[in-house]
């Protein structure tokens, strides 16, 4: 049985009109006081930004957009100290807030990371005849994979969150969900949703370009795999799916269903031995 630590997290809200005092919650901060480990999770998607235009039609989409990439700068300039903590709420903006520190007890951290993420920050579930329906959003097929990766013990093996702009151009925002490594060869995952935003299909074939042309280069592994986990399977009589499927194709990007992803969970733990 894995042994519970206690963490603490604080969830940091966005408010916009200070007159009014409204907040609306756009990511969360855990850290493991006992081995001085800080992690930030923030807004992302484009579901997620749209939420808060939703609530704050006003809402600074740049500022929310730049926050990620900020977050990341700041932790590591500080070594994912609680020192940072401090630092943040004496330099945020009057309309960026941290919530009170609150402990939980956890097992897993990044796990626990997931779960507060869902439950104060996540673009909640729709409900349709009183029954709730998981909406299909990248974050939500990046949550089954965490559980199912933690299961055949591979998730500690992979790289998160990896910046897509070491390999593009300064400044993209995209983040890479998995990297792993074996034999010499580079591998990456990324949750893609079908249904949600088909366009995101060119950013991901776009970075998967950019990275392998960055693999090519003298004294880099060469032939970097690209897989994208769906929430379903394309279906044949669907254009924008079989646009996704071609352009992937092209690409030499993978398409394994959610279904299959425990199949090749398997598989990947394998090679990852």
């Amino acid at each position: 049985m894995l042994e519970r630590n206690t963490l603490t997290y604080r969830v940091l809200r966005y408010t916009p009109n200070l007159i009014r005092d409204e907040w609306v919650n756009i990511g969360i901060v855990l850290e493991d006081p006992q081995k001085q480990r800080v992690r930030a999770r923030l807004i992302e998607e484009s579901s997620e930004l749209a939420r808060v235009r939703r609530l704050h039609p006003s809402a600074d989409e740049n500022l929310l957009r730049a926050l990620p990439s900020e977050f990341d700068t700041q932790l590591a300039a500080t070594g994912a100290s609680a020192a940072w903590i401090e630092k943040m709420e004496q330099t945020l903006s009057n309309t960026l807030q941290f919530s009170p520190r609150k402990a939980v007890l956890a097992e897993d951290f990044e796990a626990e990371l997931d779960r507060l993420y869902r439950d104060h920050v996540a673009v909640p579930p729709r409900q349709s005849r009183g029954a709730a329906i998981l909406e299909s959003t990248r974050a939500w097929i990046r949550t089954r994979l965490n559980d199912i990766f933690r299961r055949h013990r591979i998730l500690a093996k992979m790289e998160k969150n990896v910046k897509a702009e070491q390999f593009t151009q300064p400044g993209d925002p995209l983040r890479i969900d998995y990297a792993y490594r074996y034999n010499g060869t580079r591998g990456y995952l990324q949750a893609f949703s079908l249904g949600r935003d088909p366009a995101q299909a060119k950013v991901l074939a776009y970075t998967a370009e950019c990275i392998r042309a960055r693999h090519a280069r003298p004294g880099e592994q060469a032939n970097p795999e690209f897989t994208a986990i769906t929430e379903a399977t394309p279906e044949r009589e669907n254009p924008r799916h079989q646009f996704i499927v071609r352009l992937f194709d092209e690409q030499k990007i993978a398409m394994v269903p959610l279904a299959q992803a425990e199949i090749f969970a398997d598989r990947l733990r394998a090679r990852l031995q």
